[in-house]
């Protein structure tokens, strides 16, 4: 396993984003995860919603959905997937209090075909608490494993957890910790380009984007990571998509009444 890195990150201003945004379906006002569909998305909500997945296009309309029996909603908060399977994250755990953590695999049509069982070797208490480091919202595929990262409340750090995308029960130790100074919500990585992305937000209501280039070649020891404010204003980003080495997808929940939104985002270097 490679080293812990604690990272120092850069903050970059409101000049390097800019972004447009398209009003997404009623159905979607707690967009939780974001991933293709052939030409168009696919999605979830979270723990608001059924077990369900919904495919929409790129001006935000709905085209269909698809309830699953067979699983559960506990608390879903990302989807990833590679050429043959999506992931869905089924690790949202607010107050710390969960046991049965996993990440469903799926056929690329929609066919439920394992799951993955993940704790966090660290944890020994399961009192509830809001304040705490065993909360994860963002998954990606890199490679033949699957990355977590965590959503923690209590240091605004964020653990990288690396384990297969293989159906089985795993204890999660971290990887590395990222300095990020917010709780991170969404992760997407692009093999073709190297490249993660993250998305995170802070007690103030700030959001922030999150770049690493070379994730891979430069190793989980030596991650460099490049901060970004998006300039939103009230919202809860929740999910990220890689289009290239400069533009990218969102979702954003709706807030009070308001539609969840698509944000069509770019970086300039």
């Amino acid at each position: 396993m490679r080293p812990f890195l604690f990272l120092i990150l850069p903050f970059l201003g409101f000049s390097q984003i800019t972004f447009t945004t398209i009003k997404l379906d009623k159905d979607l006002i707690e967009t939780s995860g974001l991933e293709l569909y052939g030409e168009n998305f696919i999605t979830h909500n979270d723990s608001g919603d059924k077990a369900k997945l919904y495919v929409f296009n790129p001006k935000g309309r709905l085209i269909k959905s698809v309830r699953f029996h067979d699983i559960s909603n506990k608390d879903w908060e990302d989807i990833a997937a590679d050429d043959d399977h999506y992931y869905i994250a089924d690790t949202g755990n607010n107050y710390a209090n969960r046991k049965n953590l996993k990440i469903y695999i799926l056929t690329k049509e929609l066919i439920v075909k394992g799951e993955i069982s993940v704790s966090y070797g660290a944890q020994k208490d399961f009192t509830k608490r809001a304040l705490n480091s065993f909360d994860a919202e963002a998954l990606a595929v890199v490679g033949d494993s699957l990355a977590l990262f965590s959503k923690n409340r209590l240091t605004q750090q964020t653990e990288l957890y690396i384990f297969p995308k293989k159906a089985g029960d795993y204890v999660l130790t971290p990887s590395a910790i990222l300095k990020v100074g917010s709780q991170i919500t969404a992760a997407d990585y692009n093999q073709s380009y190297d490249l993660l992305a993250l998305t995170g937000y802070n007690f103030k209501g700030e959001h922030f984007f999150y770049t690493a280039s070379n994730f891979i070649k430069n190793g989980w020891n030596a991650i460099a990571l490049k901060k970004y404010l998006i300039p939103i204003g009230k919202a809860q980003i929740e999910a990220v998509k890689i289009q290239d080495l400069s533009n990218f997808w969102l979702t954003s929940e709706g807030e009070k009444n308001g539609f969840a939104k698509l944000l069509d985002l770019k970086v300039t270097r």
